[in-house]
């Protein structure tokens, strides 16, 4: 092909004078960077290259990051992982070979996006999100993307994403917002990790995790704040009661003392509570994880205490007994899993008290067919999405508007294996999906997702909306 013939086809001599013509009518003093520019909005965006590599989550475990390049510049997006994966989310691919990071390894789903998936997206406008993921997923061909790999999919479809945003010149809040049809763009109220245990903690407690909403608050730069200060009231307290060790953190951020109930734990958090002054405007979650100690039909609460367990055994009754009584004594607004992953009716009553909001993760899973049955069944009222138990941002989406439909709360949540990817921020914003849940404000993989909320908050300026009391549909 000639240069005339080269010319004619991209049509760039009539591009290149419209730039001129742009570049002499602006006046502008760099003439050749704002031909440059002008030349760049003039070319629709479509990606050219995707390269993926194995990198490191916060718990020193591999996972999947990838660039995705357009000719608009390049995009890159990182996966979370669990402690574990169950039996409905989609299939985190691992090598499992045991002389490479002891099994995990995810050089096979590095290697599906470099020669498979790469191939299959290049040309496509990153704009358009849903064909993007749909393609991904007619790559797979299975239900879980067991082929290609949920967390391989995953890191392209964010990092397809932010493309997007850019070709759209929108922040990626905003493009989230527009591709799930919300107009209204809501600061969540964050859930701030303050307690630990489980299996993200090396210590007595088998609760998974006690955290703080600071709701009364007016801005989310102000819940920041407040929940800062509560973190290190509280490690005080575990100091004095506890010793310094017992401020050693888990996984998630949140100090790990040696706790022999549930009930001593909250009375660590109400009395860090108090001393931050804020005592009527901070409220409690739990994520009990309770499928983690649960043995046949008992739950076992001394589990995580090799000498005591089985000495602490109590049926699916004593345990709203005890959800009752804490929620009478405390100010506890929501709790996460509060039996075993498969005991629908037990969580459908307790939902059913209207004590609290009710949130599924091992009973969902964020599985779509899992949230319609409870949906119609009222099993729960709320939807912990976690995006990496999905596999793209398109079924993400989907799932929460079935979630909002049915008058349900939503927590975005993080993983125990995080990375320096603030995705989830943007995610919580796009949707409102009213609480975030990123683990404490501790640690950096954490603190990323809070500090990537406040400048949203800050670029909203006026327009910033914080959830606040109204971090949940009014349906309790």
């Amino acid at each position: 092909m000639s240069v005339q013939e080269y010319l004619d086809k991209h049509a760039l001599s009539r591009k290149i004078e419209d730039a001129v013509n742009a570049a002499v009518r602006a006046k502008t003093s760099d003439p050749v960077l704002f031909i440059a520019n002008h030349m760049k909005k003039a070319v629709s965006s479509v990606i050219t290259k995707v390269k993926a590599r194995q990198i490191l989550d916060s718990r020193g475990i591999p996972t999947v990051e990838v660039d995705l390049h357009t000719n608009k510049g390049v995009f890159r997006a990182s996966v979370p992982s669990g402690d574990s994966s169950g039996t409905y989310e989609a299939i985190e691919l691992r090598d499992g070979d045991k002389g490479m990071y002891l099994g995990n390894s995810v050089a096979k789903a590095v290697k599906n996006i470099n020669e498979k998936i790469s191939e299959a997206l290049i040309g496509m406008d990153p704009k358009l999100q849903a064909q993007i993921d749909h393609a991904m997923i007619d790559l797979d061909k299975t239900e879980k993307k067991n082929e290609l790999g949920a967390n391989a999919v995953l890191a392209v479809s964010i990092a397809a994403c932010k493309a997007g945003a850019a070709e759209k010149e929108v922040p990626l809040y905003k493009h989230l917002s527009d591709l799930s049809g919300r107009a209204n763009l809501t600061l969540p109220v964050p859930a701030f990790t303050v307690l630990s245990g489980g299996n993200h903690a090396s210590n007595n407690f088998a609760i998974q995790e006690i955290m703080i909403l600071p709701i009364g608050a007016s801005r989310f730069e102000e819940a920041v704040q407040w929940g800062s200060e509560t973190y290190h009231h509280l490690k005080a307290v575990i100091t004095e009661k506890n010793g310094n060790l017992g401020c050693n953190v888990g996984d998630d951020g949140g100090f790990a003392p040696d706790i022999s109930s549930l009930k001593e734990g909250l009375e660590l958090v109400k009395e860090a509570i108090n001393r931050t002054g804020y005592s009527d405007k901070i409220k409690i979650a739990i994520d009990v994880a309770a499928t983690n100690f649960c043995i046949g039909t008992k739950y076992d609460l001394d589990i995580q205490s090799p000498n005591k367990s089985g000495q602490n055994f109590k049926s699916a009754d004593d345990m709203i007994d005890m959800y009752k009584e804490l929620c009478a004594e405390y100010p506890i607004v929501s709790i996460e899993d509060p039996f075993d992953k498969e005991d629908w009716e037990h969580t459908k009553y307790f939902s059913s008290l209207g004590i609290c909001q009710v949130v599924g993760d091992d009973l969902l899973m964020s599985n779509s067919t899992r949230v319609a049955r409870a949906i119609q069944e009222s099993s729960c009222n709320a939807l912990l999405l976690k995006v990496n138990q999905i596999g793209t941002v398109t079924e993400a989406i989907e799932v929460v508007k079935l979630a909002r439909d049915a008058q349900w709360g939503v927590v975005t949540s993080h993983r125990c294996g995080e990375t320096e990817d603030s995705f989830i921020s943007d995610l919580s914003v796009g949707l409102s999906t009213g609480v975030i849940k990123a683990g404490a404000p501790c640690r950096g993989e954490r603190t990323m997702k809070y500090n990537q909320l406040l400048r949203i908050e800050e670029e909203l300026g006026e327009q910033a909306v914080y959830a606040g009391e109204d971090w949940r549909p009014r349906v309790i």
